[in-house]
């Protein structure tokens, strides 16, 4: 090593071979490794203790029958209407909903920066945690993310946490497997199969050898009513991802409930659905609503309901637009059949103009 002084700065040479420093290091060869160990284990210790308030483990979790993901309501400018947002939860709380999916599909959670994401699970969290069981999405196609948006999750007390597998850029079955893995440790969680939206199945072997983890809760799952009784015969816990099938899963397949989307707008019916034992008049009355709001893809429906029962304000985040003068005509037909007394709110069930909507592309 050489050393030159110009003015009151040291500048050094190296002289490097073959990636060695000479100045007193020893030549060392280097070794290449296997590729199989390069999946590295996390070794930090997840942000959980056993201390926290909202502490939850997956047994308390596999408990709940009525599960809503809940609906995300903004202002006009496209941020969120928590005074809005924190009536819909209340509401149901009331009406007997176990739980909420917070920043899921229906909750528009891929439209929210993971800033927006965290902040809405610790306010629920905050406001009503002790009275409702808080499931942050924070699953991502991305491995990373996933992690990140965990930690988070549950440092700011959500119960538990719901992961998707990584969907567009699909994986293979050891990446499903290694995704999952890199995010149970951290607390309890639900596995979410929909493959109309990912674009892959997550095959029941995976979700086999996943169970090994004392931290899955269960899975929602959307393939069918086949699935789900492939699962509960063998101890799995499901809860149905599809309403139009939930009452069947609940009765007659062995799913122990729902993720419900339905349950935005009627919850005391769902609870109704899910604890009352079999009722196929209810389910039949119910099925008018379950098909209008799955005719377009989910939440586009909701968002219009819920803006029609003057619950949220009727603001649509982009790429979502309100449904048709026609359908819209259609939902208040179906309130008046099934009883608007069963729905959520207090105002009468209105059609409202396509002016009455505002889109918001930037927020």
């Amino acid at each position: 090593m050489s050393s030159s002084i110009i003015g009151r700065c040291h500048f050094y040479s190296f002289s490097v071979r073959d990636g060695v420093e000479a100045a007193g290091s020893k030549r060392k060869t280097a070794i290449w490794r296997s590729p199989r160990a390069a999946v590295i284990p996390s070794l930090h210790l997840p942000m959980r203790s056993y201390e926290v308030k909202n502490r939850t483990f997956a047994e308390d979790i596999k408990l709940l029958r009525l599960i809503t993901a809940i609906k995300t309501p903004y202002l006009p400018d496209g941020r969120f209407d928590l005074e809005a947002y924190d009536t819909l939860v209340n509401l149901q709380i009331e009406n007997g909903a176990e739980g909420v999916i917070v920043g899921g599909t229906t909750g528009e959670g891929q439209l929210m920066s993971w800033d927006e994401h965290i902040m809405l699970i610790g306010h629920t969290v905050n406001c009503f945690g002790g009275s409702i069981k808080v499931i942050g999405n924070t699953g991502s196609n991305s491995t990373r993310e996933a992690i990140h948006a965990t930690e988070q999750g549950f440092a700011v007390g959500m119960h538990a946490a719901l992961h998707i597998n990584p969907y567009y850029g699909k994986t293979s079955i050891e990446g499903l497997i290694s995704h999952f893995d890199s995010v149970l440790p951290m607390g309890p969680t639900i596995i979410y199969n929909v493959p109309s939206r990912t674009g892959q199945d997550i095959p029941p072997h995976v979700i086999q050898t996943l169970a090994e983890s004392p931290n899955l809760a269960g899975v929602k799952e959307c393939v069918g009513n086949h699935r789900v009784e492939q699962y509960t015969s063998n101890g799995l816990v499901v809860w149905s991802g599809n309403d139009d099938q939930c009452h069947d899963s609940r009765w007659d397949h062995g799913a122990t409930g729902v993720v419900s989307v339905t349950s935005n707008l009627v919850p005391g019916l769902m609870r109704e659905l899910m604890f009352g034992g079999k009722n196929p008049a209810l389910n039949s009355k119910l099925m008018p609503l379950v098909e209008w709001l799955f005719d377009e893809p989910n939440p586009i429906a909701l968002n219009t309901a819920l803006a029609q029962l003057g619950v949220v304000r009727p603001v649509f985040r982009l790429p979502y637009v309100p449904l048709t003068k026609a359908k819209r005509e259609e939902f208040v037909k179906i309130v008046e059949e099934i009883g608007r007394e069963n729905f959520i709110g207090e105002r009468d069930v209105q059609v409202l103009d396509d002016n009455d909507f505002v889109l918001v592309g930037r927020y």
